[in-house]
């Protein structure tokens, strides 16, 4: 079947060399007989993707815990432990692999237990951990750290943005209290980039729903202009109007995050307008920000929420302090 024909179909088709619903690494499309160039083809169609670097995936195939564990188990080695945001991605941690950045492009984050050596190839990015018999599960035939772990590993980088976005994303989970987490940020004194671990531990929330999210949120805490995250606003009357990605409520200052993905197209910001719109006549302040805002050295989200405080403040008859 050619390639116009699959997309036709929405599918590789029976006749596909290799199982459609097994992941695959560029070796295994070479010894079935699939060039380079046809795989490039079927990645830029869309039906094939990079399910992480290396292993490649009939799109038809869609997304689970198994599917994840059988792309891992093709390039770890056997005494790894996954950790880090591939071990969240295993886990079901929505959106955690690398925003902004396609996950093919970032090695794999596998580490040896202490005292076994890293791993030296470009696939992986490893060193040697501790890590406890307890803080690791078996997801697929793998070891992976628990989420617990992994939130505390996720939260110990040099960069808080960094670290607040992946330990927000595990917290979404729910598979413990963020108490927990919290109690256990000290067992990691000493230890490299703890101090990042504490200054975001308080302010992560499994409330963001995305990584900009919970950006956004340190942002706010940065400028000392507190915020809530997914505030609704309802009319005096009860009826829903909408839901705020974070706000003060004191205040009636809000501000949102709008990525590229859901606020972009002419629909999609004409809807934004109109929701805002209908916000505002209910007396709130909005802000909204994109990426260049958050992410780039001109990025001046920081002047814009010290602003947007200001102006709460002042139609309320109050200053801010300086």
């Amino acid at each position: 079947m050619d390639i116009d024909e699959m997309l036709f179909n929405g599918s590789l088709g029976s006749t596909f060399p290799l199982p459609v619903a097994e992941p695959f690494t560029f070796k295994m499309a070479r010894e079935a007989g699939i060039s380079r160039r046809r795989l490039g083809k079927l990645l830029e169609t869309g039906l094939l993707r990079r399910a992480i670097k290396g292993v490649y995936l009939a799109t038809e195939a869609g997304d689970s815990l198994a599917i994840r564990a059988a792309c891992l188990r093709l390039v770890a080695p056997a005494d790894c432990i996954v950790v880090d945001r591939h071990a969240g991605w295993l886990l079901g941690a929505e959106m955690i692999l690398a925003p902004g950045e396609h996950i093919s492009l970032r090695p794999l984050s596998f580490f040896r237990p202490a005292g076994r050596g890293r791993l030296r190839n470009d696939i992986a990015s490893s060193g040697e951990r501790d890590v406890q018999d307890s803080e690791t599960n078996e997801i697929g035939g793998l070891r992976v750290t628990t989420a617990l772990r992994t939130a505390w590993d996720l939260g110990r980088v040099r960069w808080p943005d960094e670290a607040i976005a992946g330990v927000s994303m595990m917290h979404r989970l729910g598979a413990y209290e963020p108490e927990e987490f919290i109690e256990g940020i000290e067992q990691f004194r000493g230890q490299r980039w703890v101090t990042t671990l504490r200054g975001i531990g308080p302010l992560a929330d499994g409330r963001f729903e995305s990584p900009p999210e919970a950006v956004l949120g340190l942002r706010c805490h940065q400028a000392r202009f507190p915020m809530t995250p997914q505030v609704e606003v309802s009319t005096v009357t009860g009826e829903f109007v909408a839901r705020l990605d974070l706000a003060n409520e004191d205040l009636l200052a809000a501000v949102e995050y709008d990525g590229a993905e859901w606020h972009s197209s002419p629909g999609q910001l004409a809807r934004d307008r109109e929701r805002r719109l209908d916000v505002c006549r209910e007396g709130w302040l909005v802000e909204a920000f994109t990426k260049g805002d958050l992410f780039t050295r001109t990025g001046d989200a920081d002047v814009r929420i010290r602003q947007l405080h200001h102006r709460a403040l002042r139609r309320r008859g109050d200053r801010l302090a300086s």
